[in-house]
C-alpha cells in the first residue's frame, strides 16, 4: 500500500524524560485523530503542528494520508493513498471533474482499505498516537459511504476521535458561526465518535468570543441583533432563524470540547492533548460497550440463522426417508408391479396400515393378521350372498371366478 519508510520510535533507553510516558502507552492501543475541516481552515498545517508536537514528546505518530488531490505535504505519511490512486489519471479514465475524480479515487482505495488496518495493527504497539487526513472537500469524506465504511473500520479496531478544525477569523461573523456549528453537529451525530471542536489560527483572531457564544446565548443573541438588523432597525428572518437554533444547538454544546490552537505557532497543543485524552476515556466508557453490544447481537442473529436452517434441513431429511422407506413397504408396490397411486394407500382399507407420511403404524405380523380377518370376513360375506340367491359359484377350469388379482368381482366371461 505504499507505505513510505520512517525512522522507527526511539527506544526507552533514548526517549529521555519522556521514557515513563511513553513505557505507559505502549501498554494501551493507540489513539486515531481524524483530522476533519473546511478547505481553507488550515488542517493540513494543523496535522504538521501536531506530528511535530508528538515528535519534540519523542513519540513519533503514524500518519495515513486520504486526500488523493493535495500537490505537497509539509511531513511525511506512512500510507498515502497517492502510491496507491492516481487522482488525474482517475479523471481522465471516467471522465469526472475534481470532485468527481477525488470521490471516486477514494472509493477505490477502500475497497483495499483492510490491507491498511493490517499495517496499522501491526504498529499499534509502537506508536501512541495514528493521525489520518482526509480530503479538503469536507463533503466527501463525511457524506460518502467510502468516508463511512473509513471511519467505522477504524473505530470498531482503536479507539477514535474526530477533530473538525474551524477557521476561526471567519468565524466571527455570527451566521458563519452557526453553520459551523451545525456543520460539526451533523458530523458528530453521523459518527456517534468522541468530538472535539479545534478553533484554528488564534493567533490572528482569538477564539474566546467563539467559547462565549457555546455558553451564553444571550451573547450570541446580542452578537445576532448587532449584525443582522434591517434598515428600519428590525431583525430579519434569518436572525430570528439563527436565533432559534442557537437555543437547539445548547444542550449539544453542553456536550461538546472545544479548543483554540494556532497551527503556526503551536499555541493550544496541551490543551488538544487533554481533551483528546478526555475523549479516549469517552471512547471506552460508551462508544466500545455500544460497538461490543451490536457485534454480539449480530453473532447471535447469525447462529439463530445458521441452527435455524439446520433444523429445517433436519427436518426435511426426516421427512423423505420416512416418505421412501413407506413407499417402498406399500401393497402393490413390490412384486406386482409400482402403484399407479403414488405413495397414498390404494383404497380405503390400507389406510389403516400406514401413516399420514407414508411410514407403517403397525408392525408386519399384525398386518398378515389384518389381512387374513380381512379375507375371511370377504369369503363368508360372499358366501351369504351366493346363499341367498341360491346359486352355486360355476368354476372355470377347476377355479372359482375371481377378479384379475384375485379379488372378487365381475365374473370372467364365459368360454364359448
Amino acid at each position: 500500500m505504499g507505505e513510505t519508510t520512517q525512522a522507527p520510535p526511539p527506544s526507552t533507553a533514548e526517549a529521555g524524560p519522556s521514557t515513563g510516558t511513553a513505557a505507559e502507552g505502549s501498554k494501551k492501543q493507540p489513539v486515531v485523530i481524524i483530522c476533519i475541516g473546511m478547505a481553507g481552515s488550515g488542517k493540513t498545517t494543523f496535522m504538521q503542528r501536531l506530528n511535530s508536537h508528538l515528535h519534540s514528546r519523542n513519540t513519533p505518530p503514524y500518519i495515513l494520508n486520504l486526500d488523493p488531490a493535495v500537490s505537497h505535504m509539509p511531513y511525511s505519511a506512512n500510507i498515502d493513498i497517492r502510491d496507491t490512486v492516481d487522482y488525474k489519471e482517475v479523471m481522465k479514465q471516467y471522465n469526472l471533474g475534481p470532485n468527481g475524480g477525488i470521490l471516486t479515487a477514494l472509493n477505490l482505495f477502500t475497497t483495499k482499505f483492510d490491507q491498511v488496518l493490517g499495517y496499522v495493527e501491526k504498529r499499534a504497539e509502537d506508536v501512541e498516537y495514528i493521525l489520518v487526513d482526509t480530503p479538503g472537500q469536507i463533503e466527501i469524506f463525511t457524506w460518502s459511504a467510502s468516508g463511512a465504511i473509513i471511519t467505522d473500520a477504524i473505530a470498531s479496531s482503536l479507539p477514535t476521535v474526530v477533530a473538525y478544525v474551524v477557521d476561526t477569523p471567519r468565524t466571527t461573523a455570527p451566521a458563519t458561526f452557526m453553520s459551523n456549528m451545525l456543520y460539526a453537529c451533523s458530523i458528530l451525530y453521523k459518527t456517534r465518535l468522541p468530538f472535539i471542536i479545534v478553533f484554528n489560527k488564534t493567533d490572528i483572531q482569538p477564539h474566546d468570543f467563539a467559547i462565549d457564544w457555546m455558553k451564553d446565548f444571550e451573547a450570541y443573541q446580542a452578537a445576532l441583533n448587532d449584525s443582522g438588523r434591517n434598515e428600519h432597525g428590525e431583525s430579519s428572518y434569518m436572525n430570528s432563524l439563527m436565533s432559534s437554533m442557537c437555543l437547539v444547538l445548547e444542550e449539544f454544546y453542553n456536550n461538546l470540547r472545544a479548543v483554540g490552537v494556532s497551527a503556526m505557532t503551536g499555541e493550544g497543543m496541551r490543551g488538544f492533548f487533554e481533551a483528546v485524552e478526555e475523549a479516549r476515556q469517552e471512547y471506552e466508557r460508551d462508544y466500545k460497550p455500544e460497538l461490543d453490544r451490536l457485534a454480539s447481537e449480530r453473532a447471535a442473529k447469525t447462529e439463530a440463522d445458521k441452527k435455524a436452517q439446520l433444523e429445517r434441513l433436519m427436518k426435511d431429511m426426516n421427512v423423505s426417508d420416512q416418505s421412501a422407506g413407506g413407499s417402498s413397504r406399500r401393497r402393490g408396490g413390490g412384486g406386482g408391479g409400482d402403484n399407479p397411486f403414488g405413495p397414498y394407500p390404494m383404497n380405503e382399507r390400507e389406510d389403516r396400515y400406514y401413516d399420514e407420511e407414508g411410514a407403517d403404524d403397525i408392525d408386519e405380523e399384525e398386518q398378515d393378521a389384518i389381512r387374513r380377518q380381512e379375507e375371511e370376513e370377504e369369503e363368508a360375506a360372499h358366501a351369504e350372498e351366493l346363499g341367498a340367491l341360491d346359486v352355486d359359484e360355476p368354476e372355470i377350469g377347476g377355479m372359482p371366478r375371481s377378479g384379475p388379482n384375485g379379488s372378487r368381482g365381475e365374473a370372467w366371461p364365459r368360454p364359448v
